[in-house]
């Protein structure tokens, strides 16, 4: 803590008229074609950054009625940082181009026209919308320089054409390593507390913003007061040239998070080198030892042959199936004591109306009958009503 805050005091103390400014505590100088992607929202590696250290950077500018209040803001704290502009903005207000150029800003680009379908453009209209961007924000600036080799690709909308591309070109994509989301539609509040908090959980790294989003203006005075409260020192970051050579940095410092010594891993003792006094040399075996083939045979019959010969064919028993008794006649008698006998189930209500009407109908065809019979026609008796009761269905077996 001791040391960030000394680290951040030179800077602030040069921000005349602002002591509690964050200030920019360092330049970093980066040659684009040493690793060509960077942010590992994306990406293996990221800026070499050390803890607590942060780049801010902007995207989709100028746009002069949001864009100057964040540059005011920026110069308040004496904090530099990268716009990624994109061409068509920078050809309608070339002023606020210049504005950034002269603030101390590094200008980088966005694409012509912020396509959000980038990653699925041809490699010819992705080319055209890189190039015209570029072209667009060198012709604001207007004095013959050419905005830095960084470019981030809208929407972070990554492909292997577009990479390859710029990697061909000379360009530095930049990805990020946290974004606060401030492209939403959330709240200002909302803007401060998902920067801060994934900076937090990152310790160091890119922040992605728009300068041309209000709710940004809004939260970002309180976003750098806070990172100078907790000890965070601002980098500005800018390309290498002839006269301007890159940072020194060593591979593992592009890494967001590399091996520290505090890993077990890394603390291991290295295998020493021995010298040995004497060492015994043993005869080369000769190729006849390992050439296998040289006792296969070559014939494809005494391949065979040999085949069987060391594995035994498959053998088929032949067994003589059990002979069982046969069952004695006496088994499929049946007792002289056991007796079936039909088991009486009453008959539903409907069985017992269908039997009823049955009974009724039955009678009525034979009472014709029976009257022609002289003396026999007084003996016909009506059907009883309970015959239907008499109806009975099999329920099933019981043996007693």
């Amino acid at each position: 803590m001791l040391t960030g805050v000394t680290a951040q005091a030179a800077p602030a103390a040069n921000c005349p008229g602002h002591p509690d400014a964050l200030g920019t505590s360092r330049t970093l100088v980066v040659d684009p074609r040493q690793y060509p992607l960077i942010g590992t929202m994306q990406y293996a590696k990221t800026l070499p950054l050390e803890d607590r250290e942060v780049v801010l950077t902007f995207d989709d500018g100028p746009l002069p009625k949001y864009s100057n209040q964040v540059l005011d803001i920026l110069a308040a704290h004496c904090a530099k940082a990268t716009f990624f502009l994109v061409g068509r903005q920078a050809n309608a207000n070339p002023e606020g181009v210049r504005k950034m150029r002269d603030a101390g800003h590094t200008i980088a680009t966005h694409t012509q026209t912020h396509p959000g379908n980038m990653n699925r453009l041809t490699l010819d209209r992705a080319q055209k919308e890189i190039e015209d961007g570029i072209a667009s924000i060198t012709a604001a600036l207007g004095d013959g320089t050419t905005p830095a080799p960084f470019y981030r690709i809208p929407g972070l909308g990554r492909s292997d054409v577009i990479e390859a591309y710029a990697e061909a070109k000379g360009l530095q994509i930049w990805s990020a390593d946290f974004p606060a989301d401030d492209w939403r539609p959330v709240s200002a509040a909302r803007v401060y507390d998902l920067a801060i908090q994934r900076l937090e959980a990152k310790g160091k790294g890119i922040l992605l913003l728009h300068d041309i989003q209000p709710r940004t203006v809004a939260a970002l005075p309180r976003i750098l007061s806070e990172l100078k409260a907790r000890g965070y020192r601002l980098v500005h970051v800018v390309p290498a040239t002839p006269d301007r050579p890159a940072t020194p940095t060593e591979p593992s410092q592009w890494q967001l998070h590399p091996i520290s010594e505090q890993v077990a891993t890394s603390r291991w003792p290295r295998i020493p080198n021995f010298a040995y006094t004497a060492t015994a040399t043993l005869p080369a075996p000769a190729l006849s030892d390992v050439d296998w083939r040289n006792t296969a045979p070559a014939d494809r019959a005494q391949r065979r042959a040999l085949r069987d010969a060391l594995w035994s064919r498959q053998v088929t028993l032949v067994l003589d199936p059990p002979a069982l008794p046969v069952p004695a006649p006496g088994v499929f008698k049946l007792p002289e004591s056991i007796r079936v006998t039909m088991l009486y189930s009453p008959p539903s209500a409907k069985a017992e109306r269908i039997a009823h009407a049955h009974a009724h109908e039955v009678s009525a065809r034979q009472a014709p009958a029976r009257a022609g019979k002289g003396k026999h026609a007084a003996r016909v008796k009506p059907a009883k009503k309970n015959a239907a009761k008499n109806a009975v269905r099999v329920a099933g077996l019981k043996k007693r």
